[in-house]
């Protein structure tokens, strides 16, 4: 049982790595709305690592999955993801969250483009 804490640990140490990792590095390059939903992405997938921690395995890897597609560089241009990538992540992440039924952790888009009006209002 003892190694099982430790593996447990290891594995939410490394994802969390990963996320603060590929934090760090959009933190060069984005800003505003766009550096708001990396790191509001980033704050909600250390949340679902450390709350699954010790959650059966396809919990635990749905929120290893949801991390891995957060740090894919897969569109990549240069080093950074374009924002396109992020919003896809953020539809991944949302989806992991409302399957582990913790709503508290749903990602909203940035303010800037919610305040944008919808055509169909007008």
């Amino acid at each position: 049982m003892t190694v099982q804490g430790r593996g447990s640990g290891s594995g939410t140490d490394v994802l969390i790595r990963k996320v603060d990792s590929h934090l760090a590095t959009l933190r060069t390059g984005l800003h505003g709305p766009e550096l708001e939903l990396a790191e509001d992405l980033a704050r909600c997938l250390r949340e679902l690592v450390l709350a699954t921690a010790h959650s059966s395995a396809a919990d635990r890897g749905l929120v290893r999955a949801a991390v891995h597609y957060f740090v894919l560089r897969r569109e990549s241009r240069g080093k950074l993801l374009p924002v396109r990538s992020l919003a896809a992540a953020q539809r991944v992440v949302n989806k992991a969250v409302r399957q582990l039924g913790r709503p508290d952790l749903l990602v909203e888009t940035p303010r800037r483009e919610r305040s944008d009006p919808d055509p169909a209002l007008r």
